[in-house]
């Protein structure tokens, strides 16, 4: 974007009461951020919603003022800006109506592989949230997906943790400016990050990460992904607010599901129940209802292979199967004595290796 564009681009946004979706009306009618502060108070008055305080605004030169500050710290920063036309933007984020009109970002974010899923839940995860987002990742490492999450505690560093640990490229979504990060104790994780990924955020290097900013930062998560997936979340809380969101979008949600005794699995439970997430046990179950090609991943494929080694739990598990032919996995769960979650770990391992493949209504069968 050329210096000039974003200097009226920036100056634009921070007119009061203009807001992405007015900016992109007013966009849309006069072509330019220059032009619309070239337009007469005339022009600009037969825009819907454009109404006298807003024209009286537009007039305000202080904003040039904060939009040159703005530019002087994405210099020195090496900051990177992506203006909601750009080829580089997220392109599933260019089709919701709030996208940000400019982000912001640092590291090495490459968008080419479309696969990209967000990752979210409570700040106050469990064991069982914890290694089933690790297994997850690791199970859907080979088809090279983009983790995104917001880079809070809980659920979203181990996210973008066990992204890293599988060399994954992960993007954290920020609530506030590049000038800092939030909360402080993951400062240790920006250097791995920046190096296979980075940080994204429409915020201002002048904007802190104030409550309101998570709210907004949520649409951002759930709208430049392809699916959302909510691995715990109590009753209420910010995981259900991006999965409203998702879903208002028009994106995939998913949810794993728990004991409706615990605090941390009735939203997802919930989610599940209202029919505004399916049911994620395992890394196949998303892979299934998102129609992803694995047959031409670049770094692993299934295939049957001519002697197949197997460990004691997938042993286990095949013998189960070679003596019933197909079954369903809950049953399957219960005469192997695994876990439903550890049991669609080794059950997708099993696949990876050719020796069986799912069916519809979580049914595995023997290849």
């Amino acid at each position: 974007m050329l210096q000039q564009d974003l200097l009226h681009t920036l100056a634009l946004l921070k007119v009061e009461g203009i807001g992405d979706v007015t900016a992109k009306k007013l966009l849309t009618h006069l072509g330019s951020p220059e032009e619309i502060f070239k337009a007469k108070p005339s022009q600009l008055a037969k825009i819907d919603g454009i109404g006298s305080a807003t024209l009286k605004n537009l007039k305000d030169k202080e904003v040039f003022k904060f939009a040159e500050n703005e530019i002087k710290f994405i210099q020195q920063q090496n900051i990177q800006t992506l203006y909601y036309q750009d080829a580089l933007y997220p392109e599933k984020l260019k089709q919701c109506y709030d996208a940000p009109v400019l982000l912001f970002t640092s590291g090495d974010i490459n968008l080419d592989n479309r696969k990209i899923i967000s990752i979210v839940g409570t700040r106050q995860v469990t064991p069982y949230g914890i290694d089933f987002c690790k297994n997850f990742i690791a199970d859907l490492a080979f088809l090279n997906p983009i983790i995104v999450s917001g880079f809070a505690y809980g659920v979203d560093i181990v996210a973008h943790q066990s992204a890293m640990e599988n060399n994954l490229q992960t993007i954290g979504v920020l609530a506030h400016g590049l000038n800092q990060i939030y909360p402080k104790n993951h400062k240790k994780y920006m250097v791995k990050m920046e190096q296979n990924g980075g940080f994204m955020t429409e915020f201002w290097s002048i904007s802190n990460p104030d409550r309101e900013n998570f709210v907004k930062r949520n649409r951002i998560v759930a709208g430049m992904s392809e699916a959302t997936v909510v691995i715990e979340s109590a009753e209420k809380g910010g995981s259900l607010l991006t999965a409203n969101m998702a879903n208002e979008y028009d994106r995939d949600v998913f949810a794993v599901p728990g004991r409706i005794t615990d605090k941390y699995s009735q939203g997802c439970n919930w989610l599940v129940k209202m029919n505004k997430a399916q049911t994620l046990t395992n890394a196949s179950d998303l892979i299934y209802h998102l129609n992803w090609d694995i047959k031409n991943s670049s770094k692993r494929a299934i295939q049957k292979q001519l002697f197949v080694t197997l460990d004691d739990q997938e042993q286990l598990v095949y013998d189960y199967l070679q003596k019933k032919g197909k079954d369903h996995l809950d049953i399957i769960a219960l005469h192997t004595e695994l876990p439903v979650f550890k049991l669609s770990s080794v059950l997708l391992g099993m696949e990876l290796k050719g020796v069986v493949r799912p069916l519809p209504g979580k049914d595995f069968e023997i290849i």
